[in-house]
C-alpha cells in the first residue's frame, strides 16, 4: 500500500461514506463539501488500489476490501477519539454528539420517544439517529463498522469485543378481543389450540415458541395471520375473533390495552431478556457513558 499523502482526515471521510453510503450525506457528516469528500474517496482508491465504493440501486455499496478496512479505520477513529475525550469530562449540556442505535421493533417502540426527551431535557444539542436491528447478526455488523453505537433487542454472545448489560425481563401474555370470554383459553391447552391465532413471524415462517410448546402436549394451532410486524398484532386482534401470545409490553406499548383482554396462556413460555449491547472500543468514552446510563436509567421502569 503507498502511504504518501494519507492523513487522518482520510479515515474521517471512509468512515462518513460507510455510515451514509452517500457522498453528499457523508460530506454533510463530517462538515465537508462533497468535493472535499469526492476527493478524499480519490485520495483512498489510490492509496489502497481499490473503488472502496461502486454505485448501487440504493447509494453506495462497500467492496469487499473497504468491509475489511472498516473494523480497522472505526478503531483507530475510537482510539484518537477517545484519548481526547478522556482528558475531559463529558459536558451533555454542551454536547453536539450524534449516536446511533440499532433497534427491534419492540425496543423501539418502547425507548425511543422517552429516550429522546430524557437525553434532551439535559443535552439539548445531541441527536439521535435509529437504524432498523433484524437479527444478531446486524448488531455485530453495526457496532463493528461505528454504525451504530448500541444494541437493543439481541441476546449478548461471546465476542470478547462486544459488551453487554442486561436491561429487564419479559413474559408473554395470551391476548383476544375485548369482552372475549378468556377463562377456557387461559385453563385449557386444547381450547387455546382451537383457536384461529395470529403469529408475529419477521421471516414469515409459521412456527413460533408456542407452536413449540403445543407440540408438547401433541397440539397444533391453526393461524389466522401471520405478521412481520409485532406491532400490528394488538390491532388485529383487537378487531377480530382472533388470539395472539405477545410480549407484555407490546399490550402497553401499543397503546391498545383497553380494547384486548388479556391472559396467562395455559403453557411453559419462557422470559425474554433485552440487552444493551455496544463495542468495547466505547468503553471508557465519557460521552458513551453517559448516554449508555440514560438508557439504562429508563429501562428500569420497563
Amino acid at each position: 500500500m503507498n502511504y504518501t499523502g494519507f492523513d487522518l482526515n482520510l479515515i474521517v471521510a471512509f468512515d462518513a461514506l460507510m455510515a451514509e453510503r452517500h457522498v453528499t450525506r457523508a460530506a454533510q457528516r463530517v462538515g465537508l463539501t462533497q468535493p472535499a469528500l469526492s476527493a478524499a474517496l480519490n485520495r483512498l482508491r489510490h492509496i489502497t488500489g481499490d473503488e472502496l465504493f461502486i454505485r448501487g440501486p440504493k447509494g453506495l455499496m462497500p467492496t469487499p476490501r473497504a468491509v475489511d478496512l472498516a473494523p480497522a479505520f472505526r478503531t483507530v477513529l475510537a482510539t484518537v477519539d477517545g484519548a481526547l475525550a478522556l482528558q475531559k469530562e463529558f459536558e451533555p449540556g454542551r454536547s453536539r454528539q450524534t449516536f446511533a442505535l440499532a433497534l427491534a421493533e419492540h425496543p423501539a417502540h418502547l425507548l425511543l420517544a422517552p429516550l429522546e426527551k430524557a437525553a434532551r431535557e439535559v443535552a439539548p444539542g445531541i441527536d439521535l439517529r435509529v437504524r432498523a436491528l433484524r437479527n444478531r447478526r446486524d448488531a455485530i455488523r453495526m457496532l463493528d463498522e461505528g454504525q451504530a453505537d448500541l444494541a437493543i433487542g439481541v441476546s449478548p454472545g461471546s465476542e470478547s469485543r462486544i459488551l453487554s448489560r442486561h436491561l429487564w425481563n419479559e413474559d408473554f401474555v395470551g391476548i383476544a378481543r375485548k369482552g372475549t370470554d378468556i377463562a377456557p383459553f387461559a385453563r385449557s391447552a386444547h381450547l387455546f389450540a382451537a383457536e384461529r391465532h395470529v403469529l408475529f413471524s419477521p421471516e414469515a415462517e409459521d412456527y413460533g415458541l408456542v407452536d413449540t410448546a403445543l407440540a408438547e402436549h401433541g397440539l397444533k394451532r391453526r393461524l389466522g395471520v401471520t405478521s412481520a410486524y409485532m406491532y400490528l398484532v394488538p390491532g388485529l386482534v383487537a378487531q377480530s375473533d382472533m388470539l395472539a401470545t405477545v410480549l407484555q409490553g407490546v399490550v402497553r406499548g401499543s397503546g391498545l390495552g383497553d380494547q384486548l383482554a388479556v391472559f396467562k396462556p395455559p403453557l411453559e413460555l419462557p422470559t425474554i431478556s433485552y440487552h444493551l449491547l455496544w463495542h468495547r472500543r466505547t468503553d471508557a468514552h465519557p460521552a458513551h457513558r453517559w448516554f449508555r446510563d440514560i438508557v439504562v436509567g429508563l429501562c428500569q421502569g420497563f
